[in-house]
């Protein structure tokens, strides 16, 4: 069943905004399940504060997020085609990058880029699905992150806990949500298939 899961998905593309917490750990998990193609956009550097929460090491310190993120997928799968674009979105360029992906996965740090990605893609691709990561910050209390569903609008985390300098975000929970996310685009991706 593994290798019929992984022929399905090797033809599936997967794009992700955003190679930080939640965008470079669920960028891995679906490298590990067998997605065919990542496209991925971020236009910051790997600094070692990432390092407690974004799948990057000590050595990649001072690289390009998209390209160091790139080079860790392909040590995970080697068969995984990446697109890295090291970009700050707009509506235009999300346009273009995006355009070919089955899902799209949001993993942006600001509102207001959370909110324009959201709405471009809602607006340009009313039919693709997309998965955004919201209430990342903290620890603990398991049961209140959830999934919800508003059309083609999945929204994972806790909606509540956002980053600020009292309340930062932890491996764990991170984790659990880009985990979530990647977790969401496999159901979506693989419900008329098994």
């Amino acid at each position: 069943m593994l290798e019929k899961i992984k022929l399905c998905l090797r033809r599936k593309v997967v794009g992700i905004a955003g190679c930080g917490g939640l965008g470079s750990n669920c960028a891995i998990s679906l490298a590990r399940s067998g997605i065919g193609k990542l496209i991925i956009a971020d236009f910051d550097i790997v600094v070692e504060n990432n390092l407690s929460r974004q799948y990057y090491f000590y050595n990649q310190i001072g690289q390009k997020k998209v390209f160091a993120l790139r080079d860790n997928l392909i040590k995970v799968n080697t068969e995984i085609e990446v697109g890295a674009y090291d970009i700050k979105l707009d509506r235009g360029s999300i346009i273009n990058i995006y355009k070919d992906c089955d899902v799209i996965i949001e993993a942006l740090d600001l509102a207001e880029m959370k909110k324009m990605l959201i709405e471009t893609v809602l607006m340009e691709f009313s039919e693709k699905p997309i998965i955004s990561g919201v209430g990342i910050a903290g620890w603990g209390n398991n049961n209140s992150i959830k999934t919800h569903q508003y059309g083609n609008l999945y929204i994972c985390g806790d909606g509540v806990n956002e980053v600020s300098e009292d309340n930062p975000p932890l491996a764990p929970k991170v984790g659990v949500i880009a985990n979530m996310q990647a977790n969401m685009a496999l159901e979506i991706l693989l419900k008329n298939e098994f």
